[in-house]
This record gives structure tokens, C-alpha cells and sequence, in this order.
């Protein structure tokens, strides 16, 4: 493939051996190159032999020494941009407990698309499953030793993951992590438990399975699958009870103190949603090691938490918030637990009523802040009486302007009798929001 050079960076090694935008790259020591990946993996050697074609059409072969791992100072704009892949047609697989096979109709169409891409998975931590990854794709992550990657594995027994996925090749995961292993290729796995398929003895199984590839596998979490109301046709799944949320607990502690002995990691934890379930405190930092999954939401809870403890402490002595009646709406899931912190570490002066909000659009299995709606949101606070709303930027898209339903953010301050503030999704910026414009400060 050719990538027209848009950028050289002043002062790189592209800049003093003659490369300038207009030029384009053909090869690096002899390999195509196809997107951002190969290009940094290739460019990152301290010997290069660039294959370029001149701006005036002449092919120039330059050879090249630098220090390894130092930038070559090239951009090529979007040329080598890695686009997700979404699967063609559909998914390889038919997940029993997929989120996307549950969405309600007539919601954005970019959230019904799925993606398997291990691009992103590199690159942004997407978790894939590796059924839609083809062979001169895996060649091409052992060539470029892509580390870490995010797996799906929910199951190692071969006929429970096929069950689960609905796709014979699933049973192809544990020869394609060992040759993950051979060529030191490290991957955090994922667990998606589903009462009575894949949790008790299989979870023990699969945990035992998945130590063996340790250290590249470098740890495990456990998800409760997610249910909507819209399961026509799919599966019969039905959410965790307390009772067997407390049991995966147990089997991840049992399991936890094993490789703690073994190897000084815990290598499994529990996701925050399954702490909820259970009703269990949420435990300190030091329990997460580093939080290696906090896009999968394991530990979010506490980082959340440890923020905002901090800007608690930080705040100078006296200081008092504004007063004035707060609402803060979230999902069912974490409101007991912000009740208690901001009961215990929130500013003074004001009065705060966190809301739990009945995730009507998605079915009240959903219990998450992050899939709330702003209908549901409207419909369950408008007649409080509150002086303002403190409404968290997770309920929203990224860009910042519309809800799961479609609800834009000047339509959803419209249908309320209160201001609507945003807080970003940090306990340091929750505090602040509370804390509003200081009234007085001690003397």
C-alpha cells in the first residue's frame, strides 16, 4: 500500500535524510505497510531501509540509522488511519448474551454496530473475541507482537464458549492465546458470566486455564451480563441475584488468594457492577493493582471515589459551598453508595438528594448511569423540588449533545422546571460542582 507523507516533523531523522511532504512511502525494510500499526512497528527499528517515491515521481530506496524506538517524524494524515472494522454482512458470532442483539429500535444508528477489530483493541482497549479474526490478520499480530490486547474469552472449555457464541470456531481460543504466549504477547481476558452456563465450576476452570498463560495473560475480570428488556427471540438469560452475585465473589477471593501465592497478582477481579449487585463496600485502590481494567469498568467505582475524598481533603478549612437544594439523578446501581459519600465527604452547605433513576427505555434490569435516557430522567425529577440539577456528562454522548434516546441536551433543559449543570465523570469534578461559588470562608 502507498501513504502519501502530509508532515515531516522539524528536526526528525525523516527531515535530515531528505523525506518532505508530497513524498510517498512505499515499504520499510522491504514490508508493506497497511495502516498506523505497521508503520509505527516497522519505523520504530534503528535500522530502516525506506522504499519512497519522490514528489517528482523518481523511486528513491533510503537506508537509514536512528535510534531504536525513536519517532521517524512522518504523518500521512488519514491515509493510515485505522478505521474500526465493523464486521461485514454480521458477526461470526450469534452471542447469547450480545448488548447490540438487545438494543431497542430507532436508537442511533452507530449503536448497533459491532466491531471485533483487534486494531482497536490494541490501541484503545476494545475487547474482541478473535472469531472474526482471519489468518494473515493473526499472522500479522504475532509479526508485529501487537501487546497488550483485551480478549473475550468468557469460557476456556471449548463446547461452553461454542454455546455461548454460537460459532464453532470459538472453540479455536486456547491454541491462539498460547501462540499469544509464545511470542510474548501479553492480553487482559474478560469474563462475561451468565447464571448457570459459564459461572460455579466453569469459572473455576476457566480461571484455572487462563493462570496457566500467565504472565502474558495478565489479568481476568468479571462482568455480569447485561440485560434489556428487549430479548424477544434471544436466549432466556435473567440477571444475577445477591445470593449468586455473593458466590462469584467467593470463587474470585478463593481464586485471588491462589495466584497471590503464586505469583504476587490477584490476576481476577470482580467488576463494580457485581460488587453492586452483592451490596459489597467497595474495596481501596491497592486492591486493583494498577486498575488494568478500569475501561471495563473494574475500579471505576473507586477511582471515582478516591478523587473525590481528595478534593474533600484538599479543600481549605472553613470553606463553604453555596446553599442551595441539589438534585443529582444516576443509576440504581451506584445511587446507595453516592448517597453515602456525599453523606461523608461532601461539601457543606449544601443539600443534595441523589435519585435513583428506573431505566424505563432499556428495562429495569439496566441499572447503570451511563445508560440512562434523558426521558426517563425528565419523567422521574421534573416535579422535584430542587433549586438545580447536577446532571453527570456520562449520560450523554461524547460530543456532548444528545442522550442514548436521541434527547438533545438544550430539549432535556427545556422540559425541566430547574437549571440542568453538567459535571464531567470524576469525583474531583462532582465536588467541585457541589461546591459551586464558595459563600464564606472562616478566618
Amino acid at each position: 500500500m502507498e501513504h502519501l507523507i502530509t508532515h515531516v516533523e522539524p528536526g526528525s531523522p525523516a527531515l535530515r535524510h531528505g523525506l518532505r511532504e508530497g513524498d510517498t512511502l512505499l515499504a520499510i525494510n522491504g514490508e508493506e505497510i497497511i495502516d498506523q500499526i505497521d508503520y509505527e512497528a516497522l519505523s520504530a527499528r534503528r535500522h530502516l531501509i525506506l522504499h519512497v517515491r519522490k514528489a517528482d515521481g523518481r523511486d528513491w530506496q533510503l537506508e537509514l540509522v536512528k535510534p531504536a524506538g525513536i519517532p521517524l517524524g512522518l504523518d500521512f494524515g488519514e491515509s493510515m488511519a485505522c478505521t474500526p472494522r465493523v464486521c461485514k454482512n454480521k458477526c461470526a458470532n450469534h452471542c447469547v448474551f450480545c448488548f447490540i442483539d438487545q438494543m431497542p429500535p430507532a436508537c442511533r444508528k452507530t449503536l448497533y454496530v459491532k466491531d471485533d477489530d483487534w486494531r482497536m483493541s490494541l490501541m484503545m482497549g476494545n475487547f474482541i473475541t478473535l472469531t472474526n479474526v482471519d489468518d494473515q490478520e493473526f499472522d500479522r499480530i504475532l509479526r508485529r507482537r501487537a501487546s497488550p490486547l483485551f480478549i473475550s474469552v468468557h469460557a476456556t472449555d471449548p463446547a461452553v464458549r461454542v454455546k455461548m457464541m454460537k460459532n464453532p470456531d470459538a472453540a479455536k481460543l486456547l491454541p491462539r492465546l498460547r501462540q499469544f504466549k509464545e511470542h510474548g504477547i501479553k492480553f487482559h481476558c474478560q469474563i462475561v458470566l451468565c447464571p448457570g452456563i459459564n459461572d460455579g465450576a466453569v469459572l473455576e476452570d476457566t480461571l484455572q486455564t487462563l493462570f496457566t498463560l500467565h504472565p502474558a495473560a495478565q489479568s481476568a475480570a468479571l462482568v455480569p451480563v447485561g440485560l434489556t428488556k428487549f430479548r424477544e427471540h434471544l436466549y432466556p438469560l435473567r440477571p444475577y441475584t445477591k445470593e449468586e452475585a455473593e458466590e462469584v465473589l467467593a470463587i474470585c477471593k478463593k481464586w485471588q488468594d491462589r495466584f497471590m501465592d503464586l505469583c504476587g497478582s490477584k490476576f481476577v477481579f470482580p467488576s463494580d457492577e457485581m460488587l453492586c449487585i452483592a451490596g459489597r463496600d467497595i474495596p481501596d485502590e491497592d486492591y486493583y493493582e494498577g486498575f488494568p481494567q478500569i475501561e471495563n469498568g473494574v475500579g471505576l467505582m473507586r477511582q471515582f471515589l478516591t478523587a473525590f475524598i481528595a478534593a474533600h481533603d484538599a479543600a481549605p478549612a472553613g470553606v463553604q459551598a453555596q446553599h442551595r437544594r441539589i438534585l443529582i439523578p444516576c443509576g440504581r446501581s451506584i445511587a446507595p453508595y453516592m448517597r453515602r459519600w456525599i453523606a461523608q465527604y461532601g461539601p457543606p452547605g449544601v443539600d443534595v438528594t441523589v435519585q435513583a433513576i428506573t431505566n424505563h427505555f432499556f428495562g429495569d434490569t439496566v441499572t447503570v448511569t451511563g445508560l440512562l435516557t434523558g426521558r426517563d430522567i425528565v419523567a422521574q425529577t421534573k416535579d422535584a423540588d430542587v433549586d438545580e440539577m447536577l446532571l453527570c456528562s456520562v449520560t450523554l454522548r461524547a460530543e456532548g449533545d444528545l442522550f442514548l434516546d436521541d434527547l438533545s441536551l438544550d430539549e432535556f433543559r427545556r422540559m425541566l422546571p430547574f437549571p440542568v449543570r453538567m459535571s464531567a465523570n470524576s469525583g474531583a469534578a462532582l465536588y467541585q460542582s457541589l461546591l459551586g461559588d464558595i459563600e464564606k470562608e472562616s478566618t
